[in-house]
């Protein structure tokens, strides 16, 4: 599968958190996240693992409880069913592959 970027057709799940699933094969999917100075990402986990990189902007990503300032250049990777959340510091962009698929962001 090949996607040229195309600035529309983003969701918005939570207020000030805006989604696009960019790419999606059988087993992993691509998702890029345009996020909100001010806004949360309330605590929650799924079974998919999530390893995400930090395009620009600045926030406060907690892992199990633990505090990290992702900041342009960051990355992380977060097992399957382990509490996440966080608070955007400054307007953001994050992109996230998440494996295996999440039903729930393939597109309609």
């Amino acid at each position: 599968m090949f996607e040229k970027y195309d600035p529309k057709g983003f969701l918005t799940p939570i207020d000030g958190i805006k989604m696009k699933t960019l790419v999606y094969g059988q087993n992993s999917l691509l998702t890029r996240f345009h996020l909100k100075k001010g806004s949360l990402l309330p605590r929650h986990s799924h079974p998919q693992e999530q390893t995400g990189f930090m395009v620009s902007g600045k926030m406060k990503l907690f892992i199990k409880g633990k505090a990290f300032l992702a900041e342009p250049g960051d990355t992380w990777s977060i097992n399957g069913d382990i509490e996440h959340w966080a608070e955007i510091i400054e307007d953001s962009v994050a992109i996230e592959v998440f494996s295996p698929l999440r039903e729930d962001y393939l597109p309609k």
